[in-house]
């Protein structure tokens, strides 16, 4: 007999029990029998960290930066390769020094949280300049290497004064795209080498040139790029009234094209640069004004994440060849700007077919550019210029952990059992063409056919809907046959084994990308991995919108392997927090992020490593945005939003405990404006009221807080500024 006929009793109803209207029905299929699905074990006794690494791909994408110890954490490994054992940072130990309460020695801020690692940052720039220094020797090169680290990827504050002085021994420089970016490149590198580069591109106007040719006049190493052939009048025309003599930049439409979203702004259809045309019109206009020896930079950018070093020698060489016929038609050169392009392997594939991933190292990067630059110069016996990348996204994305909650899970099929009473109930409704079908049903699963049980059950559950939408079926009965049909599904191994984890997010506001592109980064769980991961899921956020989801991985799958929640999460079911990571995504996120529902921003820290006792310190820490400051974003006020509350409740709250009530409505309502959009667990003390100016700062021995945010004391006059004891 047929595994499911097992499920079947077609001749004995259950004790008491009769079918109204037709003894001939059988009795339920499945009924009381559990799915014959094969359940996933959660038995962690053959697990190990080791087999969570590989299941996660970690040593792939992650190396040298990320494992995971013995404890089952993902630690950072700050000084990649040459981190030793005791330099490790426990990923779950910061987040608790983080999230814990003041009174328990932690700095009481709230996830989602994003780990700043300064010195995962400075080991990236130094890896890149040591690869270019090695390809330069290797090559016997007659110049240097010098790069720019393009803040649009990040312009955090800290992230460009720590790219600036640990630059700093290596002439590394700054890009703008934009005034502001320009204003906070002009002030940073007034700390920074001398000789570092500012490098000036984008659409310009009067006041941009202006600043750009201001910074001259500061000493800075200023030069401005080319984008539009009209650029140039103003350039001149400025640098006339203002006494400074410019030192300028072409960018040049290639070419070479590198295919997909992330070569879109690469070839001769191009938003940016200049046709070899309209460079000879530039050339021919310096040369006649007196000015061609302000010509010394050649700019080009093939595009983001160069998936092959092939395309990339290629795009080089063209561009050397225009590099050498500038020198030949008198032009100063001396700086070769090989733009961004330098790709982070997001996934771990070592793959050139893939936009998240590059089949190159560092190494291989910078061989490949300084052999392209050497053998054309050399062809040409043009000597050898500096060479200059904005390799910004391979700098800055490792620094950067955004850590978040999972607090709550639900399966697509999680729908009550069904009663024999129900069974009854919604036999008695059913039509004469439903009631074929649900014989049909029982017959099938008699017979073992699984594809047939599935068919019946649709038209069964189809003909009950129609059945419902013109008034002659009740809910319940709906309802048991969404029962009947998932007990069949679930019989039958058919039933998506898939579910949702809830997350304390906003995907809009902090993985756009993800959004808007189809960007995929890796997504870990940062602890438990001693244990096997027992279920699939895919990630939800908070917003109230369908694209709020997370359902792409890497690795091209369609859901994450993950653990089951203990007590069904932190926010709302009280059990044990459930952490997950999102990694490499320190270039473009925070920028890019909007306010959708107004989710605001994360609050952030920045972790140093250290020779304490947990290995790290707390150099910063930033609580994420309130509501009162996401308002603000929207041209709110939020502070006459709380007087017009605050008066209701007053109005409406005359005459109960002499006004203590409505006292206490204000006060809880201050403490909503002033604390973040995200969720926080129910048991938890309502967090300390704080804005975005907010800066705690800790040394790394014994992270006392120097600075708190405001606050007061929660009298009547004080309940805007209220922070909870």
């Amino acid at each position: 007999m047929p595994a499911l006929a097992c499920c079947v009793d077609a001749a004995v109803a259950p004790p008491g029990y009769a079918f109204a209207g037709d003894s001939s029905l059988p009795a339920p299929p499945f009924s009381g029998v559990p799915p014959a699905t094969t359940a996933v074990t959660t038995d962690s006794s053959h697990w190990s960290p080791s087999l969570s690494s590989d299941l996660y791909r970690i040593d792939a994408w992650g190396g040298p930066y990320f494992t995971v110890n013995s404890s089952g954490n993902v630690s950072v490994r700050p000084h990649g390769s040459a981190t030793l054992p005791h330099q490790e940072i426990d990923l779950l130990k910061i987040v608790k020094k983080v999230s814990d309460p003041k009174p328990d020695c932690g700095l009481g801020l709230q996830l989602p949280l994003i780990v700043r690692l300064p010195d995962v940052l400075k080991n990236r720039l130094e890896s890149l300049q040591g690869a270019f220094d090695l390809a330069i020797q290797s090559h016997d090169y007659g110049s240097h290497y010098q790069g720019v680290f393009p803040v649009k990827c990040n312009q955090d504050r800290f992230v460009v004064e720590d790219i600036v002085r640990f630059g700093s021994p290596f002439r590394f420089g700054l890009e703008a795209g934009s005034k502001p970016e320009l204003l906070l490149a002009m002030s940073c590198l007034c700390k920074g080498n001398p000789e570092a580069l500012l490098i000036c591109n984008g659409f310009k106007d009067f006041e941009y040139i202006s600043l750009a040719l201001f910074a001259r006049k500061l000493a800075l190493n200023t030069v401005i790029v080319l984008e539009q052939e009209e650029e140039l009048d103003v350039v001149i025309d400025l640098s006339k009234k203002l006494g400074v003599r410019p030192v300028i930049g072409a960018r040049a439409k290639l070419k070479t094209k590198h295919s997909g979203h992330f070569g879109s702004t690469s070839g001769e259809k191009g938003k940016f640069g200049l046709t070899t045309t309209q460079i000879l019109r530039v050339v021919k206009k310096l040369d006649q004004l007196g000015l061609l020896d302000c010509f010394q930079l050649l700019h080009f950018h093939i595009g983001s994440q160069i998936p092959s070093t092939a395309l990339l020698a290629d795009g080089v060489s063209e561009a050397a060849q225009i590099y050498c016929e500038l020198v030949r038609l008198g032009a100063h050169m001396k700086f070769i700007d090989i733009g961004g392009g330098l790709g982070i392997d997001y996934d771990g594939s070592k793959s050139s077919d893939s936009e998240i991933s590059v089949s190159y190292s560092l190494e291989e990067y910078a061989a490949a550019v300084v052999r392209a630059v050497r053998n054309v110069c050399d062809r040409k016996s043009v000597k050898h210029p500096v060479i200059c990348s904005e390799s910004g996204r391979a700098l800055v994305s490792h620094h950067s952990v955004m850590i978040f909650e999972a607090i709550s899970s639900s399966a697509c099929d999680d729908v009550p059992p069904m009663s024999a009473f129900a069974l009854q109930y919604f036999i008695e409704g059913l039509t004469e063409e439903a009631r074929a079908d649900y014989r049909n049903l029982s017959a099938a699963a008699i017979r073992g056919e699984y594809e047939a049980c599935l068919t019946y059950a649709d038209q069964l559950k189809q003909r009950c809907i129609d059945q419902f939408k013109e008034g002659s079926l009740g809910i319940e009965q709906l309802a048991t046959v969404d029962g009947l049909c998932d007990m069949v599904s679930k019989a039958i191994g058919a039933s998506d084994p898939v579910r949702t984890y809830h997350v304390n997010l906003s995907v809009f506001t902090s993985i756009p990308d993800f959004w808007g592109i189809g960007q995929t980064f890796p997504i870990v769980p940062i602890h438990r991995l001693d244990q096997r991961p027992a279920v699939r899921g895919i990630l939800s956020d908070l917003t109230c919108d369908s694209d709020g989801k997370i359902d792409k991985f890497i690795g091209g799958e369609s859901s994450l392997p993950l653990h089951e929640l203990e007590g069904n999460g932190g926010a709302s079911g009280g059990g044990q927090k459930y952490y997950l990571g999102m990694f490499l995504g320190g270039a473009y996120q925070e920028a890019l992020g909007g306010v959708h529902n107004l989710f605001g921003g994360p609050s952030v820290v920045r972790v140093s490593q250290s020779d304490g006792p947990h290995s790290f310190a707390v150099t910063l820490a930033v609580p994420g945005p309130s509501c009162s400051d996401v308002l603000r974003v929207m041209q709110h006020e939020p502070e006459l939003m709380f007087e017009t509350l605050k008066h209701r409740a007053e109005e409406y709250g005359q005459g109960d405990d002499g006004g203590m009530a409505s006292a206490a409505v204000a006060t809880s309502l201050a403490r909503s404006f002033h604390n973040m959009p995200y969720l926080v667990a129910a048991s938890s003390c309502c967090l300390t009221a704080m804005n975005n100016h907010g800066l705690y700062y800790c040394s790394e021995d014994d992270y006392v807080v120097v600075a708190d945010s405001a606050g007061g004391g929660g009298g009547e006059e004080d309940q805007w500024s209220y922070c909870c004891a």
